[in-house]
């Protein structure tokens, strides 16, 4: 199954802009050197990335908690992806996922063992292998 995503860039790299959008419609907008590396309200790519991440790991937790007899009622990560400037440029530098579930029956221990499984199992998480990443993980309710 392939995915569409496109993206259009005008001018140079500094005080150009673009243009983003994801194939399904669900999702278009502007981006900039000052959106992706000074942090103004524009999204950015890293942001998109942490956003199919973030939600890569919570269905693929979800699935595996299923799998295990343990329906999870709700889990929700949050995904921050770090871009910083290194020797050889702007690198993705460390990706720190938090997830919080809410999972009846399953011990907190339990909840963290397969959150650290998810997170080196789901699709995302192993095409983002090279970048260094954390995970806190924590049952709530």
């Amino acid at each position: 199954m392939d995915r569409k995503a496109e993206a259009q860039w005008f001018g140079d790299l500094k005080s150009g802009r673009g243009t983003m959008a994801v194939g399904s419609g669900a999702f278009a907008g502007p981006y900039s050197f000052i959106s992706r590396f000074e942090g103004n309200k524009d999204t950015n790519p890293e942001e998109l990335l942490g956003a199919a991440h973030a939600a890569c790991f919570s269905m693929a937790l979800s699935n595996t908690l299923a799998q295990r007899g343990k329906p999870v009622t709700n889990v929700t990560t949050t995904a921050v992806v770090t871009a910083d400037k290194t020797d050889a440029g702007f690198a993705i530098t460390k990706i720190a996922l938090t997830t919080r579930g809410i999972v009846p029956g399953l011990s907190a221990d339990e909840f963290k063992k397969v959150a650290e499984e998810t997170k080196t199992g789901c699709i995302v998480s192993r095409a983002l292998a090279a970048v260094p990443m954390t995970l806190d993980a924590d049952l709530v309710g």
